[in-house]
């Protein structure tokens, strides 16, 4: 069985602080993950001028305006952390949420891939632009119906992985579905097939091997307890979870029975009998 490549999705989790980002980059280097993942968006185009306006507490300030600026960093921190991501030997990776910032990305950093969120998956113009960078591509199917995977699949030109993901943070054990994979690997035979977890335990990434998922998503956190709607969804024990995928890929064999050589002492030992072949 080939390596499953590991995505450690820092996404919001670093709460804008670039310091706290690039202790989560260590942590996925550590933690023998092959990628980090950021999110990207501009904020007066995801989010109405009236939901910005809305009162929320943060550690930002007092609306919903100042919140999400303050997760957000700016092009020259995002460089900044694909040269830490890069210089570490890890693959960097940014799903954008809009136009803009597909732009801003494309414009000034050199990603390995273009991650499809969930919540973009039905937007047309997205994907069609996302064409237009020539880059391979991820796509998570969370909150997707089959009727809207097809039509997505058939705009994009360059799709990689398609992950199966439940969309609920965190997801509970019922709505994790992992027999999606092979679902997805049964209508998609040509894309490579993973999954994208929101579960915060460690059992459905590394049972998602078994069923032959080839890239494994999951939410990196140093805390679950900190400041952020997706730290209860995360991993913070991400050495212990690849660790479990690493030793799964060898448990999981290639399905062909074979009496191994550490077999044979013990049948030699215990077996009296053997005529019942030949």
């Amino acid at each position: 069985m080939s390596k499953t490549y590991v995505i450690a999705e820092i996404g919001i989790n670093h709460n804008g602080d670039i310091d706290l980002a690039k202790q989560l980059i260590d942590k996925a280097k550590q933690s023998d993950c092959d990628a980090v993942k950021f999110q990207k968006r501009d904020i007066d185009v995801v989010y109405s001028q009236e939901e910005l306006d809305t009162p929320r507490k943060s550690p930002f300030g007092t609306t919903t305006r100042e919140q999400k600026n303050g997760i957000e960093f700016n092009i020259l921190e995002f460089q900044e952390l694909e040269k830490y991501s890069n210089d570490l030997g890890l693959d960097f990776i940014v799903s954008c949420w809009d136009w803009n910032s597909l732009d801003d990305v494309e414009d000034n950093l050199n990603v390995k891939y273009h991650k499809v969120a969930s919540a973009m998956l039905t937007d047309k113009g997205f994907l069609e632009k996302l064409n237009d960078t020539g880059k391979p591509v991820i796509v998570s199917v969370g909150m997707a119906t089959e009727e809207e995977i097809g039509a997505a699949l058939n705009i994009l030109d360059n799709v990689e992985y398609i992950l199966a993901c439940t969309s609920t943070y965190p997801t509970i054990p019922e709505e994790v579905n992992l027999k999606y994979i092979t679902t997805l690997k049964n209508k998609y035979p040509n894309l490579k097939v993973g999954f994208s977890n929101h579960h915060n335990g460690l059992d459905a990434c590394v049972g998602s091997i078994v069923l032959g998922s080839e890239c494994v998503e999951f939410h990196i956190t140093m805390d679950r307890t900190m400041y952020g709607s997706d730290q209860p969804a995360s991993i913070e024990d991400a050495d212990d979870l690849v660790a479990g995928i690493r030793k799964m890929e060898l448990m999981v064999g290639d399905g062909i029975k074979k009496v191994y050589d550490s077999e044979k002492p013990i049948a030699e030992k215990l077996r009296k009998v053997n005529d019942i072949v030949g």
